[in-house]
């Protein structure tokens, strides 16, 4: 048998969970959770195989989750279900040490088989997960593998200089809208939390 805990923010994925997986004769679900911090004491409390974890949770995000069974209780197997298909959460998934990373929108028969793959010791990554990956391999720059627009760039690079919106967008001479737009952007393809993380990536990869 397989015990695995699930969790994520939205009560309609938890309750389509379960009945996507209530018939699975080797899978059995031993605790559901609505965000990150509730999946601790079901870990405690039961003998969890794998936990299938969202990215985006209130109160403990799916990366800081991740980072805290793989120290407190290693043995759990990692599987991130999420709609986040952007290198970067990849990237920031993989190296918390998650185990596997499929999406929301495909089947049943992948989520088993990820499930089925992870508690069998192996890791596991969705087709369209897969494809992301080696299309930021392909399209590497100099900067690494995320790519930026032109426009992005010189956004990230006054946000790393600590301009604030308006002077950015007296700067570039674009509405403030439109440079609020670009820093959304760059925070879901660099997979950071806010601008503060903008910063850091930016820093460290060569654009500041």
């Amino acid at each position: 048998m397989i015990n695995i805990v699930i969790a994520d923010d939205h009560e309609i994925v938890v309750e389509g969970l379960r009945s996507l997986l209530e018939n699975e004769e080797e899978i059995v679900i031993v605790g559901e959770a609505y965000d990150g911090e509730e999946v601790i004491p079901l870990l405690a409390s039961n003998n969890v195989d794998v936990a299938v974890l969202d990215i985006s949770m209130p109160k403990m995000d799916g990366v800081d989750l991740t980072k805290f069974i793989k120290t407190n209780y290693p043995h759990v197997k990692i599987l991130i279900l999420t709609m986040h298909n952007e290198i970067g959460f990849i990237r920031r998934i993989i190296e918390a040490g998650a185990h596997g990373y499929i999406l929301k929108n495909k089947g049943k028969e992948e989520l088993v088989r990820a499930i089925q793959a992870l508690h069998s010791g192996n890791e596991y990554l969705g087709e369209e997960v897969t494809k992301t990956l080696f299309s930021s391999i392909r399209n590497a720059n100099v900067y690494g593998e995320i790519q930026l627009t032109k426009r992005e760039k010189e956004v990230l690079k006054l946000i790393a200089s600590s301009y604030t919106t308006p002077k950015i967008s007296e700067r570039l001479n674009i509405a403030p809208s439109t440079v609020e737009t670009h820093r959304r952007n760059l925070i879901e393809k660099t997979g950071v939390k806010n601008s503060k993380g903008l910063v850091k990536f930016a820093i460290e990869n060569g654009y500041y």
